[in-house]
Formats: structure tokens, C-alpha cells, sequence
């Protein structure tokens, strides 16, 4: 799943990738405009026409003896949709794992198990609050969707330059965040009494 996901995103294939970036931006730009339950209804009556048309069209070929009449989309109905015991259970595990770990960042933030971790998630969702003002959620979605196809695109074509800069940035960030701690009052006592723990632990393994 996640090799067809970096496909489409690199243009692996530019006809799938285009018809996916098409269809996506189509549909936001008409939510844009009109109310979800329209375009979903217009979509679903556009996707019968299509379907029900070919079928059609495959009944008169058999009617003037020019075709079997086979559903088109056969194949499609062939294909076994039910999942083994087995499967339901890695899927309810997966699930549950990745509850299990959101919640855990979500307690990691909330309730300050890290000062500076917290604090910069605040400055985040400040930052938040001016964006929001200026764009709503389904330009934001338009924007993600149109860095989703080009970013990965520009990156692979130019990795070298950018991976500088990705480098320079992170060190600044690095180096901000050090000083950051440095001056939050007792910081400092608690990375050594953790790296005290970790080193006891080591030794007596």
C-alpha cells in the first residue's frame, strides 16, 4: 500500500497520478462552491450513468448479436471482499496499536511530560490560529494536495540541494532547542538523572 501511495506521488505513472491529482483537486474545487451532499450526489449519478451505460450498451451488442452480453464489470464482482479470521485479527490489532500510540503523544503533550516538547506544540496551534483565519479547511486541503504531488517530484529531482538546506535548518532548530532547555529551571537536573537511570540499568543488565 504504502509503494503505491510514493507511486503516485513521484508520477511513477503520469497517466494513474494525473487522473488521481485531477480527480482530487475536481472534487475540492467544487466543495468549494457547493455543499458536500451536492457534489456527492452529482458524483454518484455521473458514476451510474457511466456504469449503467456500458451495461446497456453490452445488452444491445448481444441483442443484434455482437457480444455476449457479460457484465463489464465482472471481474470486479468476482473479487472476494470477505476477510479470514486471521486477517480481521491483524487489522483489529493494527488498529488498536495505532490508537494505543496516539494516545500516548497526545498524553506526552497535554499533560507536560516535556516542557519544551509542549511548548512548542502551543506555538504550533498558535500559529494555527492565524492561518485558520486567513484560509479555511478545504484551501488548506488544496494546498496539501498540490505540495502532496509536487514536493516528493522536486525533491527526488533536486535531493542534493535540498537535503543542504534540510541540514542547515535542523541544526539551527537543534541548537534553538538546546538553549531553550538550557534555560528552563530544572531541565538540566532531569536529563542527568535520566541518563543516571539509563547507565544504572545498563550495568545491572
Amino acid at each position: 500500500m504504502g509503494s503505491k501511495v510514493a507511486d503516485l506521488l513521484y508520477w511513477k505513472d503520469t497517466r494513474t497520478s494525473g487522473v488521481v491529482f485531477t480527480g482530487l483537486m475536481a472534487s475540492l474545487l467544487c466543495l468549494l462552491h457547493f455543499s458536500i451532499v451536492s457534489v456527492t450526489a452529482h458524483v454518484a449519478v455521473l458514476l451510474l450513468c457511466g456504469t449503467i451505460s456500458l451495461r446497456v450498451y453490452r445488452k444491445v451488442l448481444q441483442a443484434v448479436h455482437r457480444g455476449d452480453g457479460a457484465n463489464p464489470f465482472q471481474a470486479y464482482l468476482d473479487v472476494d471482499l470477505t476477510l479470514t479470521q486471521e486477517q480481521m485479527e491483524r487489522l483489529s490489532q493494527q488498529i488498536a496499536s495505532r490508537v494505543v500510540s496516539v494516545a500516548i503523544q497526545l498524553r506526552h503533550f497535554f499533560l507536560v511530560e516535556d516542557l519544551v516538547d509542549s511548548l512548542k506544540l502551543a506555538l504550533l496551534f498558535y500559529i494555527l490560529t492565524f492561518v485558520g483565519a486567513v484560509f479555511n479547511g478545504l484551501t488548506l486541503l488544496i494546498l496539501g494536495v498540490i505540495i502532496l504531488f509536487t514536493v516528493p517530484l522536486l525533491y527526488r529531482q533536486h535531493q542534493a540541494q535540498m537535503d543542504q538546506y534540510v541540514g542547515l535548518v535542523t541544526n539551527q532548530l537543534s541548537h534553538i532547542k538546546a538553549k531553550i532547555r538550557a534555560k528552563i529551571p530544572g531541565s538540566g537536573a532531569l536529563a542527568s538523572a535520566a541518563a543516571a537511570v539509563s547507565g544504572s540499568k545498563a550495568k545491572a543488565e
